[in-house]
């Protein structure tokens, strides 16, 4: 067992073959429908986005960080509701914003 300045167990944490802890985030997630294609917050203000995000947690959509409000960060930062899914048909882009990274 390895532990980390925590001392903490790392071994437990580690992914497999060296890769990123899992985040046990996805594994909280309850299955949810997405809310109209499109980001009232942008809507609001009259602006476009670059890319839609879905809130695995309740289904709210809303711009991703590269579109001109960021609305889907400033949800999770209001909710803390983790995970968000790109909005693209097809697609199995996730992103964590806890452990800011993919998932």
């Amino acid at each position: 067992m390895t532990l980390d300045a925590q001392e903490t167990n790392t071994t437990a944490r580690a992914g497999l073959n060296g890769q990123a802890p899992r985040c046990n985030h996805v594994d909280l997630l309850p299955a949810v429908e997405h809310g109209l294609p499109e980001c009232q917050g942008c809507l609001a203000l009259g602006r476009t986005w670059t890319r839609l995000l879905m809130c695995l947690t309740c289904g709210w959509v809303a711009c991703s960080d590269d579109s001109q409000g960021g609305h889907a960060k400033a949800h999770y930062e209001e909710t803390d509701h983790p995970v968000v899914a790109v909005l693209d048909p097809g697609s199995t882009w996730r992103w964590c914003y806890v452990h800011q990274r993919l998932v």
